[in-house]
């Protein structure tokens, strides 16, 4: 029971800590493309700037994972990476031109890059007396929290006259909580858990990922090339007519179906393994057909039950993906190789995502139902490997 109780306490921390680091750096990107155009950027800088971001977040995940499973550092790095990740933000206040601005940004996410394959493995270990579903469901629903809030909380700032500078100076006050959060953790952290990641000699040879892990991660990057980014689904929403205003509210709903859709799922996954990610695929599959068969421009039809279902759809898929598919890698993979394991989840994962949002929008463009039926199909062939592997991991 102690080490149970501990391990909650661990992962309800580190999800205060993602809450806290959500609020500094969601609330950034939330103005970022505006303050670099107030800072002299063209559009061009600032999108090759939001993409060079990108790539160091996910691309260096590799590398971060590999050299936290080889040196076993784990800790060393998710310090690294949150003091990096979250101190870039604030800093961002006192930059006078766009270059240094975009270095900011771009510090911003290597820093995550450095941590997140460390903490995830960490967050593993923690989780084995709770449940791996569980205790990345709660993460998961803490983490969505801050990813709200924050740009509500830049909104306030700027609402009352702060500015953009004013807004981004604020952050350092959510930054150094969540660091001072993370050395609680730190001390929390159940000695049991910890050992085995420890104990591992330095220079042992090691050991190749078991095949499953390669069948997961293929159906992990079919289901995030059919996901179809919400700015897309934003659009259609708009251009069929429902309004401007209706657009944040829905996206709203979908955050909150996120959080709740981890915490339900990750009990779920404790129970029925890599099946809840195939049920969880098969319903988001249809968010997207919901959402274009809810209104065109052309039609003049215009379901609104059709298209709260599919954001809501839409709002299960993101919470399985930022919940139980990390806690697959926890059950799949063996400890000293969990950091490997997530670093090229991640990196997979995200060149994935983003070859698969080229393709949907290029299938749009030439008919939104298309668009809609092809990522359905993908992730379906998701669901169908998700579903095949959790039988035979399960016999």
């Amino acid at each position: 029971m102690d080490h149970q109780r501990r391990a909650l306490w661990s992962v309800v921390l580190f999800g205060v800590v993602s809450l806290l680091a959500d609020v500094t750096y969601e609330s950034a990107r939330s103005i970022i493309g505006p303050y670099m155009a107030v800072l002299g950027a063209s559009a061009v800088a600032i999108s090759v700037v939001s993409g060079a971001g990108e790539l160091v977040g996910y691309g260096l995940r590799l590398v971060s994972g590999r050299l936290a499973d080889r040196k076993q550092r784990y800790w060393l790095l998710v310090w690294i990476g949150y003091t990096v990740n979250l101190l870039a933000v604030p800093l961002l206040a006192l930059v006078g031109r766009w270059e240094i601005a975009a270095v900011c940004v771009i510090a911003e996410r290597l820093g995550k890059a450095i941590r997140a394959p460390a903490r995830d493995a960490l967050l593993a270990q923690a989780t084995q007396h709770i449940g791996h579903g569980k205790g990345f469901g709660i993460h998961e629903a803490l983490d969505q929290i801050g990813a709200v809030s924050g740009p509500l909380l830049v909104a306030a700032a700027m609402a009352v006259g702060l500015g953009y500078r004013g807004a981004l100076g604020l952050l350092i006050v959510p930054a150094l909580a969540a660091l001072g959060a993370l050395r609680l953790v730190e001390r929390r952290f159940p000695p049991a858990e910890q050992a085995p990641l420890q104990s591992m000699e330095m220079n042992a040879t090691p050991v190749a990922l078991p095949t499953t892990f390669y069948r997961f991660l293929i159906a992990a990057c079919l289901a995030a090339a059919g996901m179809v980014d919400f700015p897309l689904l934003a659009y259609h929403i708009h251009t069929a007519g429902f309004g401007q205003a209706l657009v944040p509210l829905l996206y709203a709903l979908a955050m909150a179906v996120d959080a709740l859709a981890a915490l339900v799922l990750g009990r779920l996954f404790d129970r029925l393994g890599l099946r809840t990610l195939a049920a969880a695929s098969v319903v988001s599959s249809i968010a997207s057909v919901l959402v274009v068969a809810s209104g065109s421009p052309t039609s003049g039809i215009v379901l609104p039950v059709a298209l709260a279902l599919g954001v809501v759809a839409w709002g299960v898929g993101m919470g399985a993906h930022e919940s139980i598919l990390r806690a697959s890698v926890a059950v799949i993979v063996p400890a000293r190789l969990r950091g490997s394991a997530f670093g090229l989840l991640s990196a997979w994962y995200g060149g994935a995502w983003f070859l698969g949002s080229s393709l949907l929008g290029m299938l749009y463009r030439w008919h939104p139902m298309a668009m809609a039926i092809a990522g359905a199909a993908l992730q379906g062939a998701a669901a169908a490997i998700w579903f095949i592997s959790g039988r035979t991991h399960t016999n």
